[in-house]
């Protein structure tokens, strides 16, 4: 066998190879996702695939208006004294327990 002959048979397998790396790159964009593809074992009462997967308006759809009303300002009011009403029965709670942590004589004589 000839040089010449190899050298052309390893170039004309790296061609293929790299035509054949090629298209399937390509072909590979116009795949279709596996959850689309019909399958002979899918439950007749399974529930159909919804078409939308990311959950969000179009563009130019604006979301329906809300059948409650906002929030009044009394309700707010009550909600924020509650609020405050909470955040200081915690931070004298927790003060309680730091000031009865601090009286104990093992930790006062491991300082």
């Amino acid at each position: 066998m000839s040089t010449g002959r190899v050298t052309r048979g390893r170039a004309f397998g790296a061609l293929l190879l790299s035509a054949l790396a090629l298209s399937t790159l390509i072909l590979g964009g116009c795949a279709i996702s596996i959850a689309d593809l019909p399958l002979g074992g899918t439950s007749a009462d399974a529930p159909p695939q919804s078409k939308d997967t990311d959950g969000y308006l179009p563009i130019n759809e604006r979301p329906p208006e809300r059948e409650e009303a906002v929030m009044d300002a009394a309700e707010r009011a009550k909600i924020q004294r509650e609020l405050i009403a909470a955040r200081e029965r915690q931070a004298s709670a927790l003060g309680a327990k730091d000031s009865k942590d601090s009286k104990d004589p093992k930790d006062a004589a491991a300082k």
